[in-house]
């Protein structure tokens, strides 16, 4: 069961705008949400400390014992004083010595198994959090990855969790001891001096009344430093990943702009937060030099009129200091206890959303799917109001090549997108051998989808482990097969270390065309039931396209595969090519067909064809150029004059094309 239920799902500023103020809390810094919600979180706490009650409890064992050893020294004061060092009572010395040192050494080794035992404690309780969060979010659907940056998601996971050791590390243990402390020696007090007593009870009191309103003002604070801090790293990720773009367009200066900007929000709230903590230990320091000129004054004259004796004093103020000084370290235990409850708050509303395989609808496991893909007058819309596929309807069978072309944004990959199960149709089903989509236990459907995306992602590893990704567990000799069958072994045999060759970051040490045969083989290993090919060879050369289109053909018999093909030339023998514009499915049929209607297909062939054939003229070899185009050397070959921009030409250009 989730640990939360109540969170809303968690949304995303666009741009750079998200490095802003964060959402939630207002540019004033105010909360915007209502100082109950630490009483909404406190069920969440209980869920998190109750598999450690055990340790909790002796934790505060030992904490009852540290504190009790804690207050031999101050009590023997009086003894020490009034009959020790007043009265010469030499034989008090060495037993009054003895019990400050067994006691000191008692706090001594309570003080290093609580620390040995909490923080322990506290950071595998992390570490938990951690793979749990991260387990949840991998379970998420697609549609919220486009709604949260993955810096964003990256922050959530590692550092929002962090806090919270605060909660069984430092925290609550502290915060109880301190209580007892304060118990234990508030009664010791009374007994001494209650006059006393109860003008230092009257100082704490006021002194309770400042820290309470500096913590209304704190925890503002540290709600939104979680929020600034993965904006900045969703943002520093994005920038680091891109760096390739950022350097062709000269950016670096605007993203140090953006990413100073963001910091210095960052820096604010820090600065802010130590001033706030600064003047409440500040505060509490002050408070602790007043009570104690009080007691001084109040208690000499005690001793005048022969109402208390000097040790009572001495153990008296010894003692107030063990009572002023649990209640002062709430200046430090309360900001980490708003820290871990901020932490706890964001992790909630992670662990909130509810995870796509967990839908009540899904309930059906599909055993070996043999590949009857329909699609039933499907409507979807990414926002509401703003629909994106209309009414598609088609079949693809076993062993059928379904071809999906048109302008780009006509709703190619969102139909892909619901193939693979990662949205649902608003109206409309989707169905895999008669069965609806949105019933199935995506687990055992997706087991059985293959995918070669345009844009080719491979993981920091090896050549086998990214091949290998979708069958972990395949032979050797499977894996050099499906490398095979996909051109792998042209180029991985060449390096020194062969198939253990680490392709970095996203594939970065292999060319566009290696990258985009390794996925291939990862799909050819995987042995889908329906294979999704996103422009497949669109990196490769035209000889390695022919290599590989031979093993693309072995991958597809028998299997449902579909094809999103920018270059129309790739899918002429296609069983059924759909013409897919503003979300409508306008033409269907084989390319012969097509190209016979003169239709949209026909149109998109010529024009594609024409633009390949015309690709590299020299400038005037066209002939297709207006008269005032040639007057000027537009098309090809154009150059503006000085300070003359190129667009306003260009643009008539590209609009007399279209006309």
């Amino acid at each position: 069961m989730p640990l939360f239920k109540t969170a809303q799902p968690v949304g995303s500023l666009p741009g750079a705008a998200r490095i802003g103020a964060p959402r939630g809390i207002s540019r004033t810094g105010q909360p915007v949400e209502s100082a109950k919600l630490v009483w909404k979180l406190l069920p969440d706490v209980w869920a998190l400390l109750k598999p450690r009650r055990s340790v909790l409890l002796l934790g505060l064992v030992l904490m009852v014992i540290n504190r009790l050893t804690g207050l031999v020294l101050p009590y023997s004061m009086k003894p020490f004083v009034d009959h020790v060092i007043l009265k010469h009572q030499i034989t008090l010395l060495m037993p009054l010595v003895a019990a400050v040192a067994i006691a000191t050494v008692l706090q001594g080794i309570t003080s290093y198994s609580l620390t040995q035992i909490l923080s322990k404690s506290a950071q595998r309780m992390i570490t938990e959090l951690r793979v749990r969060v991260q387990a949840h979010v991998g379970r998420l659907p697609v549609t919220y990855y486009d709604k949260n940056k993955t810096g964003v998601l990256v922050s959530r996971i590692m550092s929002d969790v962090e806090g919270v050791r605060n909660l069984i590390g430092t925290g609550i243990i502290n915060f109880l001891g301190g209580i007892l402390t304060a118990v234990f020696v508030l009664v010791l007090l009374l007994r001494i001096n209650f006059a006393l007593t109860a003008v230092a009870i009257l100082a704490l009191l006021i002194f309770g009344v400042g820290v309470s309103q500096g913590l209304k003002r704190i925890r503002p604070l540290f709600r939104a430093r979680p929020k600034l801090n993965a904006e900045v790293t969703g943002r520093l990720t994005e920038s680091l990943g891109g760096v390739r773009v950022v350097k062709g367009y000269h950016a670096e200066e605007r993203e140090e702009s953006v990413f100073q900007g963001g910091v210095h929000r960052l820096l604010q709230n820090v600065l802010d937060t130590l001033t706030a903590t600064s003047l409440m230990g500040a505060g509490a320091t002050s408070m602790l030099g007043i009570i104690t000129a009080l007691m001084l004054f109040i208690g000499a004259r005690e001793i005048f009129t022969a109402k208390m004796t000097l040790g009572s004093l001495t153990e008296f103020l010894a003692l107030l200091a063990m009572l002023v000084s649990p209640i002062a370290q709430i200046a430090t235990i309360g900001p980490q206890m708003t820290e871990a409850l901020a932490g706890l708050e964001r992790t909630r509303e992670v662990l909130n959303e509810d995870p796509e395989d967990t839908d009540p609808q899904r309930t059906v496991s599909l055993g070996r799917v043999e590949g009857q893909v329909k699609f039933e007058r499907v409507n979807f819309a990414y926002e509401v109001g703003k629909p994106v596929l209309h009414d598609v309807e088609f079949e693809a069978r076993p062993g059928m090549v379904t071809a999906f072309v048109g302008p780009s944004g006509g709703g190619k990959s969102t139909i892909i997108g619901l193939i693979a199960g990662f949205y649902r149709p608003l109206e409309g089903r989707v169905l895999v051998d008669g069965v609806d989509i949105a019933q199935v236990k995506l687990g055992t459907y997706r087991t059985q989808l293959g995918v070669v995306l345009q844009d080719t992602f491979l993981f920091d590893g090896t050549i086998r482990e990214n091949v290998a990704f979708g069958r972990p567990e395949s032979s050797e000799e499977d894996v050099l097969a499906a490398c095979r069958i996909a051109r792998v072994d042209e180029f991985a045999e060449h390096f020194e270390k062969k198939y253990d060759t680490v392709v970095g970051e996203r594939g970065v040490k292999l060319s566009g065309g290696q990258k985009q045969r390794v996925s291939i083989a990862r799909a050819i290993l995987a042995d889908p039931r329906i294979l999704i090919l996103d422009e497949a060879t669109s990196s490769l050369d035209s000889e390695s396209e022919a290599m590989i289109q031979e093993g693309l053909r072995y991958l597809m018999r028998g299997r449902t595969t579909f094809v999103i093909a920018h270059r129309l030339s790739t899918i002429r023998r296609a069983d059924q090519i759909l013409v897919v514009e503003a979300g409508r499915i306008m033409e269907r049929g084989t390319h012969e067909s097509l190209y016979a209607a003169r239709g949209r297909y026909y149109d998109l062939y010529t024009r594609q064809h024409g633009v390949e054939t015309n690709l590299f003229l020299a400038p005037g070899e066209g002939g297709d150029a207006m008269p005032e185009e040639r007057q000027r050397g537009a098309g090809p070959g154009f150059q503006p004059e000085a300070g003359e921009s190129v667009l306003p030409e260009a643009i008539r250009f590209v609009e007399r094309q279209r006309g």
